[in-house]
């Protein structure tokens, strides 16, 4: 098949190209920042932020692809001009949503038919996933009304290697290589799950060809749960140290900004992603569990990553003075 990526330069993106590579389709990214590719895969350059570079960087190119995975919008109108393009001329359009777009629910797991954010939802607490909700609604609306060949990906909270943010995984490894405690909200007990990114590629590029999963939506997870505290014990174990963890109270942490800790669960309290539907309609199981996952993660930390990233800890220090630690 003949595949356009947007973005494609980096995580689940630059994972998912691997993976379409490897699988024998023909690939173009479109994105505005360089990378190493596989070969064979070619490059559009555009700045989809601005306002019709899609249409002029891809305005020649409306036949040429069979799949869309679209990974760059966050509201209806970042997808109008790929639609407006492609509308009628594509197989398949995919989508990555995400864990975001659900409220909070007393019940676990949350499965795809579970209560997301009001599209007209203002909080700005909530502002990517309510924008993510419009993209959704916008899309399934042509699916209903013109059969836009769409399938919506709510994606869970990731792991790997080339984390976008020193926050993630990289700023775990270096507290823990360097002795540093990692300051967790309250007791740590909230529970989550969480996906390997290229388990993420794996499932994506499965969607080709599969006619079941066109007009759907799909929640993208690992099938292993564990709490937060739980979580910096298995990154621990996988690099083959020992973490110490201090508990930040609740009513201190939620006035945070930015919060301790890029999960939600960690103020919010647990949120579990059921991914029953995705095993039962794609050719799809996950093949990281949490600690393997974040060793693959560390591995590329070491090998590659480390000098990628600037960490500061000078707010862990002030709150450790704080608390008395």
């Amino acid at each position: 098949m003949r595949v356009l990526v947007t973005g494609g330069n980096r995580y689940i993106g630059l994972d998912l190209v691997r993976e379409l590579a490897r699988r024998g389709h023909e690939v173009t990214v479109v994105n505005s920042h360089e990378s190493p590719l596989p070969d064979g895969v070619g490059r559009i350059h555009c700045d989809r932020t601005q306002p019709g570079a899609l249409a002029e960087a891809l305005g020649s190119h409306r036949d040429a692809f069979d799949v869309i995975f679209d990974h760059t919008a966050y509201r209806p109108a970042d997808m109008e001009p790929m639609i407006e393009l492609f509308r009628g001329r594509v197989r398949h359009y995919v989508f990555t949503s995400s864990q975001a777009v659900y409220r909070r629910s007393f019940v676990q797991p949350l499965r795809e038919d579970f209560q997301r954010h009001a599209p007209d939802n203002a909080d700005p607490r909530t502002a990517y996933g309510v924008g993510k909700v419009q993209c959704e609604d916008h899309l399934l609306g042509l699916w209903r009304s013109e059969g836009l060949p769409v399938t919506i990906l709510r994606v869970g909270h990731t792991l790997g290697p080339r984390s976008p943010a020193a926050t993630r995984d990289p700023g775990f490894f270096a507290r823990i290589e360097q002795g540093r405690p990692i300051l967790i909200p309250g007791d740590g007990f909230a529970a989550m799950s969480l996906v390997h990114t290229k388990d993420v590629a794996r499932l994506m590029a499965s969607l080709i060809g599969n006619e079941r999963v066109k007009g759907e939506a799909y929640n993208v997870s690992g099938t292993e749960v564990t709490t937060i505290v739980g979580v910096m014990h298995l990154i621990a174990r996988a690099m083959g140290k020992t973490v110490q963890i201090v508990n930040v109270p609740s009513d201190l942490a939620r006035r945070l900004n930015p919060p301790l800790l890029h999960w939600g669960e960690g103020v919010a309290g647990t949120a579990i992603l059921a991914v029953d539907k995705a095993l039962h309609d794609i050719d799809w199981t996950p093949q990281f569990g949490i600690e393997d996952g974040y060793r693959d993660s560390y591995d590329w930390f070491v090998r590659e990553g480390r000098d990628r990233y600037e960490f500061d800890f000078s707010r862990d220090e002030a709150l450790l003075q704080e608390l008395g630690v």
